[in-house]
């Protein structure tokens, strides 16, 4: 049988959390049009009767002195140390930017590991592909080379199908009924935040975080009490909205999504705080970003 963990690396909005989604046919990652969506690892897992992928989703790698994009950069650099496997997703509708040369200097280092680059959104307007194949090719020298579109669901068997083949051979790692392993709270707390940034706008996505203050299983409901966190105090009413619609909102959505993930009933006490300058707090970094 064949296994492999897959780290999944490109530069913010290639649509790699998309893509992870389409592959394990199931949501393990949120998306939304806001670059750097993706802040923790998020393992999704594929089994086919040929073998398991246990993909590893990464944040954005984008350049930046803030610390907690520098956070962002060690989430990437620790799964491609744990990954069997590399596939590298580029835009195929952009021209490759600044990033790609540290992303190449990062795949020249596993050289032991097999590398897939995908070309993803090829059914968009505005094609770079041959730039893009051209730069890979003669600087990476990947295993595969695939083309696909994560929306639209093309490639994407064939490249789940690549990567069983390219994957060594290994034992079965999670149970076949298994497609992620993040635990109930990390699920909830990410799903009420792709609500929250699809509210907002401009700064306010980034200044957000959740924090799942308690749940309690009471029969079959799980009871939870949850914080939207911002930065500031100006941002609290633009989160909860004229006479609290928008957080009603993204309560209401949350609860929605919920149900379609979890086999039990959860009920949600969502509010707002402020954690002034959260961003740069490395306690709270070390334990969000993981």
């Amino acid at each position: 049988m064949k296994s492999a963990f897959v780290a999944i690396i490109g530069r913010p909005s290639a649509g790699k959390s998309t893509l992870l989604n389409a592959l394990c046919r199931e949501k393990i990652s949120i998306t939304a049009d806001v670059p750097q969506t993706t802040r923790n690892k998020i393992r999704g897992i594929v089994t086919e009767e040929t073998g398991q992928l246990v993909f590893i989703d990464t944040p954005g790698y984008h350049h930046s002195d803030k610390k907690f994009n520098q956070y962002l950069k060690d989430v990437v650099y620790s799964s491609l140390n744990e990954a069997d496997m590399v596939m590298y997703v580029v835009d195929s509708t952009r021209p490759p930017g600044s990033e790609e040369q540290d992303l190449i200097s990062l795949l020249n280092q596993q050289t032991e590991k097999p590398v897939l680059l995908v070309l993803n959104k090829v059914d968009k307007k505005g094609n770079y592909k041959a730039e893009i194949r051209g730069l890979m090719t003669t600087n990476v020298h990947p295993d595969a080379l695939m083309e696909t579109s994560a929306l639209s669901g093309l490639g994407i068997d064939a490249l789940r199908d690549r990567l069983i083949e390219l994957a060594p051979e290994g034992e079965q790692m999670y149970p076949a009924e298994f497609y992620t392993d993040q635990k109930p709270e990390f699920r909830i707390a990410e799903i009420i935040r792709e609500k929250a940034i699809s509210q907002t706008s401009q700064e306010i996505p980034h200044a957000l975080y959740v924090e799942i203050a308690d749940t309690e299983m009471k029969e079959n409901e799980l009871w939870v009490r949850a914080f939207l966190t911002v930065e500031t105090e100006s941002q609290v009413g633009i989160v909860v909205g004229k006479d609290g619609k928008r957080i009603k909102w993204i309560r209401i959505a949350s609860l929605k999504e919920f149900r379609k993930i979890f086999s039990y009933k959860v009920r949600l006490d969502l509010r707002v705080k402020v954690n002034p300058r959260w961003r740069r707090k490395d306690y709270l970094l070390k334990g969000m970003l993981k």
